[in-house]
């Protein structure tokens, strides 16, 4: 049996979904979950992909095994869920200087009136991760991902020639790690 591919456009970063920090009980499978329209299977899938995916042949299968589901619903879900928003990623983080690529978080100052067209420009570039509204003079933060330290330079010219505005590039100068998992 082949492997699964990931659905179309697959990434991972659930959107804040919240918790059940009162330990109240959960809705019955199948019923919505606030109001990101999550069902108890939803938030078992979100929670479930939240690190050690398995490095195997079938890992959609093996996941779907886990949650005692098929490959296909899980497949389907992760797809809605990409599709409504939810997740606006799917897939593995890498320390991407290791690879011989690069990081940079970047800023621009967007005229309120341009903001969603400039956010539409930039959500374009492969290399753009993450694109966050902030109330601050810089009012769009992003992350660069390069294959090339050089490359950086070359997305930032880019972007700013589609948008026609400066980009501020602040360079990773110490790295953190986290492991921040959000409970569905």
């Amino acid at each position: 049996m082949s492997a699964a591919r990931p659905p179309e456009g697959a990434r991972t970063a659930a959107r804040q979904g919240g918790g059940n920090p009162t330990g109240a009980a959960r809705p019955p499978e199948g019923a919505p979950v606030n109001g990101l329209g999550l069902d108890a299977l939803d938030r078992r899938i979100i929670n479930a992909l939240q690190g050690g995916f398995p490095l195997s042949d079938t890992p959609y299968q093996d996941v779907a095994e886990g949650l005692g589901i098929d490959e296909a619903t899980l497949l389907a879900r992760l797809q809605r869920l990409l599709d409504t928003g939810v997740l606006t990623r799917f897939g593995p983080m890498f320390q991407i200087e290791r690879l011989g690529g690069r990081f940079v978080l970047a800023a621009q100052a967007v005229p309120a009136e341009r903001f969603e067209a400039v956010t539409a420009l930039v959500n374009a570039f492969p290399e753009v991760a993450h694109n966050y509204r902030r109330t601050h003079r810089l009012n769009m933060w992003f992350v660069l991902a390069t294959e090339t330290p050089e490359g950086i330079d070359d997305v930032i010219r880019r972007i700013e020639a589609a948008t026609g505005l400066p980009v501020f590039a602040f360079p990773k100068r110490r790295e953190f790690f986290v492991d921040m998992r959000l409970q569905a």
